[in-house]
């Protein structure tokens, strides 16, 4: 099913988990852990992420575990989807491999530079695409994907303003997304005033928070320090005072994750998807907190 309609026919919030393709056994064993624990909240959808690079291995992997996800465990899953490396031809191959795969959504993005590429350095592939808003235009064009595309609260690395920015994600929508997922942020503000400003832009598609819950503080700090997002320096302070402390760290990034969301679907967010790292604990728990306080039936309409 479409996730477009999924998202605007659910009685609650749009839930979803995000997983990477492994490269290890062990990376294996994880992602089925976390997949079948995952499977028993019946989120609205799942999606799979290229990994860095977005090599041939990895579009292959990654078409191989959405297929495997909608057959094993009965879930709506959308394949992630960039222009990196890739002539116009490849794109078209792979698209023709997911649509053989009886995939029918699509997260469109330009991705991530090759390791060592800095984001405003990155160049397209010869016969290659530049924008993820090309790459809507392509899909929209000649295939019948629902289409998803990403959005940046605190402005992608590669943007000269957050003015160009805003210009470049009301493109993406008027070029076929359907709805856009957040970057990860800590600070909710972030994205309320981004969400504003999207509407006075014409932005009209459903926004969704993209949330990661803090496991590890090394692991965070190297997160945000390669996408943009900035740490609020009250929570920074609380993790670093449980640095040495795994387990406290954990316990609260759960804490936190819970309040943050908490808080967005009461002031109307229409979902929240989780950023899972192919991990489960934490994701199980907020999400059931989430159902059990269910603050959405209190959510200001905006």
């Amino acid at each position: 099913m479409r996730i477009d309609e999924r998202i605007a026919g659910g009685g609650e919030p749009a839930f979803s988990f995000e997983f990477f393709p492994p490269k290890t056994p062990e990376g294996e064993a994880n992602l089925d852990t976390a997949l079948a624990e995952l499977a028993r909240l019946d989120p609205t959808y799942v999606s799979v992420t290229y990994g860095a690079g977005g090599s041939a291995e990895q579009k292959q992997k990654t078409i191989e575990i959405v297929s495997r996800i909608k057959a094993s465990h009965g879930l709506e899953a959308m394949a992630h989807f960039t222009c990196v490396g890739a002539s116009v031809a490849d794109l078209r191959a792979t698209l023709d491999r997911m649509r053989e795969a009886g995939i029918e959504n699509v997260l469109a993005l330009r991705g991530d530079p090759p390791a060592g590429i800095a984001a405003h350095e990155w160049q397209a592939a010869e016969d290659g695409l530049t924008y993820s808003r090309e790459l809507i235009e392509l899909i929209r064009a000649d295939y019948d994907f629902a289409v998803g595309a990403a959005c940046f609260p605190e402005v992608h690395l590669a943007a000269e303003s957050a003015e160009s920015d805003l210009r470049y994600t009301r493109e993406k929508v008027d070029a076929g997304a359907r709805f856009l997922i957040t970057q990860l942020f800590f600070d909710n503000t972030v994205y309320y005033d981004f969400v504003a400003r999207a509407r006075e832009a014409g932005i009209d598609v459903p926004i969704i928070p993209g949330i990661m819950p803090i496991t590890n503080v090394a692991q965070i700090r190297r997160f945000t320090s390669m996408c943009g997002a900035s740490i609020p320096a009250g929570l920074l302070r609380e993790l670093d005072l449980r640095s040495d402390q795994p387990d406290a760290v954990a316990d609260f990034g759960v804490a936190y994750a819970t309040m943050q969301c908490a808080e967005l679907l009461a002031n109307g967010a229409p979902g929240i998807h989780f950023y899972t790292l192919n991990r489960s604990p934490s994701t199980r728990a907020i999400l059931s907190a989430l159902r059990v306080m269910a603050p959405w039936r209190r959510a200001v309409t905006a």
